[in-house]
């Protein structure tokens, strides 16, 4: 291997080329080398901010390329399982994008294959390494809102498009596959606590996607609300209300498209105190976490064990929903 990580990205999506495929280029310890696509249209937006890269006609012809070292997966949800595997036993480290398996025990065939290769596989989940979450869990930890007494976390966005792979059910669509690992596995990222007890789902499921979803929960130390929804106005938020105070995160996952990440802290004087990251870009943040376990300087700090247990989540809401 190099001493960077050169990496292909497998699939043109727009998403790979506004966000991923920059925040590989622009990472530290790595290199934008490659990118799997048979459209010369898309690969030209690519080829942009990253003239270098070689373009390679199919998937197949990436992971046989010895001069890539890991890639970047932005295909349809349904595909990331089977594509993941098929990385890693082609001998590549891999980073798939969100959600990286449909059902928690999807999991343990990621997992196998991971402990079987040697390779890295992640789930590209980019909130979790923005300073704004270590902060939280820092500030929780030390008492400053005291006895944490209930959670409430909420990602919307309006997307009523029937063609949008979103909206699509053969591709893995839903809100919940999109966007519950953010205001549920934010959750348990920041308190450390596992939910017991599912004490309310309601699910609007429309045209075989969950558009919408809502959960009250019990975990051990507190009580959690939480809403997703793709047929609502954009919002996101995070409160930690506690004895003694509250902590609020008003942009916690969208960082730069939704606003500017900050943290709120509102003690027991109504006096507030606040942390501000407007520079600090968790996708280009993501790609140097996964290139430092590669190399070896660092173990990844997410690894697919906890990925397993916000799909856990998520299956038992599917499961508790009336509509489930």
């Amino acid at each position: 291997m190099a001493d960077h990580i050169r990496w292909g990205v497998l699939g043109a999506s727009n998403f790979a080329r506004n966000h991923m495929a920059p925040a590989i280029h622009a990472a530290r310890g790595g290199a934008f080398a490659a990118l799997a696509t048979s459209s010369p249209d898309k690969a030209a937006g690519f080829a942009a901010f990253a003239p270098g890269i070689r373009v390679h006609d199919s998937y197949d012809v990436m992971l046989a390329d010895p001069e890539i070292d890991a890639v970047y997966i932005p295909l349809p949800n349904a595909l990331h399982v089977e594509w993941s595997i098929r990385a890693a036993e082609a001998g590549k480290h891999v980073l798939c994008e969100k959600p990286i398996a449909m059902k928690a025990d999807e999991f343990d065939r990621l997992i196998e294959a991971r402990d079987r290769t040697g390779k890295l596989i992640a789930e590209a989940w980019m909130v979790a390494h923005h300073p704004q979450m270590a902060k939280a869990r820092e500030l929780l930890q030390e008492g400053a809102i005291g006895k944490l007494v209930r959670v409430d976390s909420t990602h919307t966005f309006f997307n009523a498009d029937l063609d949008n792979i979103r909206n699509r059910p053969d591709a893995g669509g839903g809100a919940l596959p999109d966007i519950g690992i953010y205001a549920f596995g934010s959750i348990r990222l920041i308190t450390g606590q596992e939910p017991g007890e599912i004490l309310a789902a309601k699910i609007d499921w429309q045209n075989g996607i969950d558009a919408s979803a809502h959960v009250m929960a019990q975990f051990p130390d507190f009580l959690y609300t939480g809403r997703v929804s793709m047929r609502a106005a954009p919002w996101q938020e995070i409160v930690l209300h506690g004895e003694t105070g509250v902590m609020r995160l008003p942009v916690p996952f969208n960082v730069q498209v939704f606003g500017e990440a900050r943290l709120e802290l509102h003690g027991p004087g109504l006096e507030i105190r606040e942390w501000r990251w407007p520079a600090a870009n968790h996708y280009v943040l993501q790609v140097e976490a996964f290139n430092a376990t590669v190399k070896g300087e660092a173990d990844y700090p997410l690894p697919l064990e906890f990925g397993r247990g916000t799909q856990d989540f998520v299956d038992r809401i599917y499961a508790a929903s009336p509509q489930g």
